[in-house]
């Protein structure tokens, strides 16, 4: 972890109509909460399932939450960023919150990402798709890789690998329900004949700002929050393969967004998928293929230890004192949790 120069990750706040599309589609359809969503969420997930994800590690993790089997077989979404209520201090109750991205490439119609919402607390979650809106009020999906996703407020902030940082409001959480709309076309997205789409999702989260890199260079591939600086930190960073050119960058958290970066190191390590830091330590999560453990790798003091982490680790979060994870490869999909 070597300082190097902050100044190529300084964003400029560029949100241009997005929340007034966003307000649109809130006066129209009405908002929701979190809460609310999970009180009726409608997937399931398994307490220690999908055990392959775990691969040679031992100890294996204290906890760990399998998404179903049919979110475990998909080879459409990959889950790939992962954020808690923990890092917001707004919600009323435990949830993770897992951005994924749509894989398949053209000619099938881009689907874009969603996030999901995980109860621990009763193992229920629900996908909402994330959405660009206008000002006419129509929408359609982001096609990034959503790498990374951090929860502030009622803020989302989510990875887009070379523009920089999306937000999305949660208290704009639209329910399609609501307007009576034909939630079962899987094949159509935004406002047609008077009825909204979301390729069959029930929920949708509009856009309402973009912190944009101010100059090209810089990489978003993950992001996560530090509480305990104070001031509060929003971290993102870049993957890289080799290990040569990865970075990891810290900006203060204000109330009306991103402040400019308070510092940035060269991580010195290839294939890192997530980068958190607490009380002067930092946690990266190492990432190989889907056959091969990943490792956690500890750095503070002046020291650097690597501890055994499931295959294929992603973003990371804290909460409840445990450092959390989410890995991306089918049938090893699963939200854990281990000692800091």
């Amino acid at each position: 972890m070597v300082p190097v120069d902050a100044a190529p990750f300084t964003l400029r706040s560029a949100p241009g109509a997005l929340a007034e599309g966003a307000a649109k589609l809130a006066g129209d359809l009405g908002a929701t909460g979190v809460e609310a969503l999970l009180a009726q969420a409608n997937r399931t997930a398994a307490r220690k399932g999908a055990a392959a994800a775990m691969g040679a590690m031992s100890p294996r993790p204290q906890e760990w939450y399998a998404f179903d089997a049919k979110d475990q077989d998909t080879a459409d979404w990959y889950p790939q960023g992962l954020t808690c209520g923990e890092d917001s201090g707004e919600t009323g109750v435990p949830v993770f919150a897992v951005s994924w991205y749509f894989k398949p490439e053209p000619p099938a119609a881009e689907r874009g990402i969603r996030v999901t919402f995980l109860s621990p607390s009763t193992l229920k979650y629900q996908h909402v798709l994330l959405v660009e809106a206008k000002p006419d009020g129509s929408y359609g999906p982001i096609d990034i890789h959503a790498g990374g996703i951090a929860w502030y407020g009622d803020l989302l902030y989510v990875a887009d690998t070379k523009r920089g940082l999306r937000v999305f409001d949660v208290n704009r959480l639209l329910d399609l329900r609501t307007a009576q709309n034909d939630l079962g076309d899987a094949k159509r997205v935004g406002r047609h004949d008077g009825k909204f789409h979301a390729f069959g999702y029930r929920y949708v989260l509009p856009q309402t700002g973009f912190w944009r890199v101010a100059t090209a260079g810089a990489r978003f591939s993950f992001a996560a929050v530090d509480r305990s600086a104070g001031p509060d930190l929003l971290i993102a960073g870049e993957y890289d393969e080799n290990g040569t050119t990865g970075r990891a960058v810290r900006y203060e958290l204000r109330g009306d967004g991103i402040g400019a970066p308070v510092d940035c190191f060269q991580l010195g390590a290839a294939k890192i998928q997530g980068a958190v830091s607490r009380n002067g330590t930092w946690y990266l999560s190492q990432a190989f293929d889907a056959r091969t453990n990943g490792k956690l790798l500890v750095a503070g003091g002046g020291k650097v230890s690597t501890r055994p982490f499931p295959i294929g680790p992603e973003d990371l979060t804290i909460q409840d004192g445990k450092l959390w994870s989410v890995t991306e490869f089918r049938n090893k999909r699963v939200v854990f949790g281990v000692s800091l």
